[in-house]
């Protein structure tokens, strides 16, 4: 294994130059900095962890609390797209993920537990019951944590602009035409809050009613409940013109009743999905939907929640709204 004494004896340098090069020291020549990457490159250098963690007090090793509230697993195209780019972003950084869950070879843990048993520097909460007390413990625990699309006071978040988002599609199918206008929302969650709330101020700001028979309700990325909640409102004696869904994968549910019902999409009826997920860029007619930065969100997670563990001192506690965008498909009418 290439040490860095062998790196100092190739560029006929001190040991300690070498370290002050490959740690990020500002009390050397550039030049020489260079030189010593470039060798270090070429001869396969790869630092101590053991030793890293030593001199550091940390193991650079990052937590990711995802729990399946769903049972969809990673199958779900939106967090495994932002879990995917944070495990870019902590690679990056010279850092490892483990997973955090409250059970350990068959022993009930808590959340907080469970991180201190793996040694973990800090923990990213991608997917939980965000109103559960064990959650509650680890949050203000003082270890260091960053929450996807939950904010908790005093703690950092990135969160999906989900109300921007929302207001968004209401307007685009308000500029097609659309007045009755049905929202099938997801689950009870903070999201949800968020795009209801986008929902009724863009009604609210062009004049709509939205009669109570418009709103349902159904599960994130099921269609079978989608499917469920969609057929109810078809039946309504003076049905919408076009219906918002949770996501991209439960609208396959309410594609699925429209259809059966004999309907037509975009002809009879309008359809607008949400996530951006590559189905909705690939199905029949081609799906209008508000796509997430999952890019971002990920990425940015990772970098506030490294930024807390490095500099705990001069990061603040910051909610980061990470802006999307709308994918105009074909499944909305002009009418």
């Amino acid at each position: 294994m290439v040490s860095m004494k062998d790196i100092a004896l190739h560029c006929g340098v001190s040991v300690a130059t070498v370290s002050k090069a490959l740690n990020g020291h500002q009390d050397i020549g550039e030049a020489t900095r260079e030189r010593i990457m470039q060798a270090a490159k070429e001869m396969g250098y790869t630092a101590n962890s053991a030793a890293r963690a030593l001199k550091t007090n940390r193991t650079y090793n990052l937590g990711i609390l995802f729990v399946d509230l769903q049972n969809s697993g990673l199958t779900h195209e939106y967090f495994a797209a932002a879990l995917n780019s944070f495990r870019i972003e902590a690679e990056r950084s010279g850092y490892d993920i483990t997973f955090i869950n409250s059970n350990v070879g068959h022993q009930n843990r808590s959340y907080l537990q469970h991180a201190l048993y793996r040694g973990v520097d800090g923990v990213a909460i991608i997917c939980v019951e965000f109103h559960d007390p064990l959650l509650q413990e680890l949050v203000y625990s003082g270890l260091p944590v960053v929450t996807l699309d939950h904010a908790f006071h005093n703690r950092s978040a990135v969160l999906s602009d989900n109300m921007n988002g929302m207001e968004s599609l209401v307007r685009f199918a308000y500029q097609r035409g659309h007045r009755r206008i049905a929202y099938i929302r997801g689950d009870d969650t903070a999201v949800t809050e968020n795009r209801m709330t986008g929902f009724f101020r863009a009604c609210e700001a062009l004049g709509l009613t939205i009669p109570n028979e418009y709103l349902s309700s159904c599960h994130y990325h099921e269609p079978h409940s989608c499917y469920e909640a969609t057929k109810k409102i078809l039946a309504l004696p003076n049905r919408p013109s076009c219906i918002l869904f949770p996501d991209d994968y439960a609208c396959i549910g309410g594609i699925n009743a429209i259809r059966e019902a004999g309907l037509h999409i975009p002809e009879d009826i309008s359809v607008i999905g949400y996530d951006g997920m590559d189905l909705a860029k690939t199905i029949s007619p081609r799906l209008t939907t508000w796509e997430q930065n999952t890019a971002d969100l990920g990425r940015i997670a990772a970098s506030q929640l490294i930024a807390c563990i490095e500099h705990p001192r001069t990061t603040p506690p910051e909610h980061i709204t990470v802006p999307g965008r709308l994918l105009e498909g074909e499944s909305v009418a002009r009418i």
